[in-house]
């Protein structure tokens, strides 16, 4: 625990100065700090901000700790860009160490409530967050994580999308900042025939995913065997992240919401290092 405190503390600290992002002379807590007690929190504790704080004081990583308003409001005031910017400090240390340029994608539902408490929703509302999962037969109301990994789990790259939009349409929002002649293994849902030809041709960057039965580009049964094995690995990623949220992630606020499940996810690829 303690070394994964340090080394939170010190990737928020040099990207931090390496962005220029400077702390009044006058707070108490410096924005390196926050950062901490928010991994912290979604690396021990379920996400609970409370209990992070709590320990970091109570064991001395952090003397001067704020109160809780003052803390959620200091840790709204961080920019966006600073997560996404230790997102893909990270990404980009995990593709350097993948083997083989293999990769895998999926997605995963992170409900913000339970079906019945729908209409009283006041994080989101409208058809959009409504979803479907299909292996469990069954409705969510909430977002869609859509995630690349490597070959052996560790993320490159997300995007946090309404859930009732499709795996394919998604797809193409992806960056997919990845090494010439990398392989992305997907399921059934990324079967787009024009975009998988756009990308080999402008990125040299081979979409595999899973064929229907129905489909015109039919594979060798050897090679549907073979992608099965490799995205295993996304749906063992997916899982993992799944079991470090709480029953409920609490939050008030959309972006608040949000938030927590980028913590979440930064907080799984510190694991990984």
């Amino acid at each position: 625990m303690e070394e994964e405190i340090t080394t939170v503390f010190y990737l928020s600290d040099v990207l931090l100065k390496a962005m220029g992002i400077r702390d009044d002379p006058q707070v108490k807590m410096n924005n390196a700090e926050v950062m901490t007690v928010a991994l912290s929190a979604s690396l021990f504790f379920s996400g609970n901000y409370e209990r992070s704080r709590e320990f970091l004081s109570e064991h001395g990583y952090i003397h001067n700790m704020l109160s809780k308003s003052q803390f959620n409001r200091r840790l709204l005031a961080i920019p966006e860009t600073v997560w996404m910017a230790l997102s893909n400090i990270l990404a980009e240390l995990f593709k350097q160490t993948n083997e083989g340029n293999e990769y895998a994608m999926d997605s995963f539902p992170v409900p913000v409530c339970d079906n019945i408490r729908i209409s009283r929703s006041r994080i989101y509302k409208g058809e959009e967050y409504r979803g479907y999962i299909a292996s469990k037969k069954r409705y969510f109301y909430g977002l869609r994580v859509h995630i690349v990994v490597t070959k052996t789990g560790e993320p490159v790259e997300f995007i946090l999308m309404p859930g009732s939009l499709n795996d394919c349409r998604v797809l193409k929002q992806f960056n997919l900042d990845l090494p010439q002649r990398s392989n992305i293994y997907a399921d059934k849902c990324y079967n787009d025939y024009e975009y998988e030809d756009l990308l080999k041709e402008a990125a040299d960057i081979s979409l595999s995913p899973l064929r229907k039965k129905n489909s015109k580009r039919v594979i060798a049964p050897w090679s549907d065997f073979l992608r099965k094995s490799l995205r295993r690995c996304v749906e063992t990623t997916a899982s993992q992240i799944n079991a470090m949220f709480p029953k409920t992630i609490h939050a008030v606020t959309s972006r608040g919401f949000e938030l927590k499940i980028v913590l979440f996810i930064i907080a799984f690829s510190i694991r990984c290092l």
